[in-house]
C-alpha cells in the first residue's frame, strides 16, 4: 500500500500517521496568563528537543489557552503522566470555558514551582519549569499558515520525586509514563532493556 497526503483517506476510516509516529509522549502544559488564570492540557505532539540546554516543544493544533497564556506571560510547566494519572489527564484535555480550571474538573492539587510561575500537578513525579524561546505559526509546501502553533522552550528547573531515583538515575519503568499511540490508545512503560552505542557514537 502507498499513498500521497491528498489519498490517505481513501483506504482508512482515520488517518494512520498519528498511529505510525508512535509512541508520543504528553506534555502536560500548565501554564497561566497575565490575569493569573491557570490552564491545564496535555498535548501528545512533545518531545525533548535538546539537551544541554535542555529544550522541549509542543505543538497544539488550534491556538488554545495554553499557547495564548504562555504568549502573555512566558512560561509554563511540564508534569510527567503516568498510568495512575491517566483519567485525571483525559478530563484536563475537556473544553471547558475558560476560567474553568482543568485542576479542579480533573480533581488535582497544584505544587508550586520554584522558579517560573505556572503550577505543576502535584501528583506527578516528575515535572519540567520552562521559560518560552519562541512561538512559531506552522506553514505547509505552499506557504500558507495553518492553524497550528510550536511552543518551544527551555528548561529552567526539574522537578523529581526522590521516590523514583535509584543509583543516581530516575527510574522511568518505576514511574510509569504513558504515551499517545493512534486513535484512542495509550502505551505504557512498565519495562527496560538496554542496548550499549557504539564506540564513539
Amino acid at each position: 500500500m502507498y499513498y500521497t497526503d491528498e489519498g490517505r483517506d481513501l483506504d482508512f476510516r482515520h488517518d494512520p500517521f498519528k498511529a505510525i509516529v508512535t509512541p508520543r509522549p504528553i506534555g502536560w502544559i500548565s501554564a497561566v496568563n497575565a490575569k493569573g488564570e491557570v490552564n491545564l492540557s496535555p498535548y501528545s505532539f512533545f518531545n525533548a528537543i535538546s539537551s544541554r540546554p535542555n529544550i522541549v516543544m509542543f505543538s497544539s493544533e488550534n491556538k488554545k489557552d495554553a499557547v495564548a497564556f504562555i504568549e502573555e506571560t512566558g512560561e509554563f510547566t511540564c508534569s510527567l503522566v503516568t498510568k495512575a494519572l491517566d483519567q485525571q489527564m483525559n478530563l484536563t484535555s475537556a473544553p471547558l470555558p475558560r476560567g474553568t480550571s482543568e485542576y479542579a474538573h480533573a480533581g488535582l492539587e497544584m505544587a508550586p514551582s520554584r522558579i517560573v510561575k505556572p503550577p505543576r500537578v502535584a501528583a506527578s513525579p516528575a515535572a519540567l519549569e520552562c521559560k518560552l524561546l519562541s512561538i512559531q505559526q506552522l506553514r505547509d509546501l505552499d506557504g500558507n499558515d495553518v492553524p497550528r502553533w510550536m511552543v518551544i522552550g527551555q528548561v529552567v528547573a526539574t522537578y523529581i520525586d526522590e521516590t523514583f531515583v535509584h543509583d543516581g538515575r530516575f527510574d522511568t519503568a518505576k514511574a510509569n509514563p504513558i504515551a499517545r499511540c493512534g486513535y484512542s490508545d495509550y502505551a505504557e512503560v512498565t519495562e527496560l532493556f538496554s542496548i550499549t552505542r557504539p564506540a564513539g557514537g
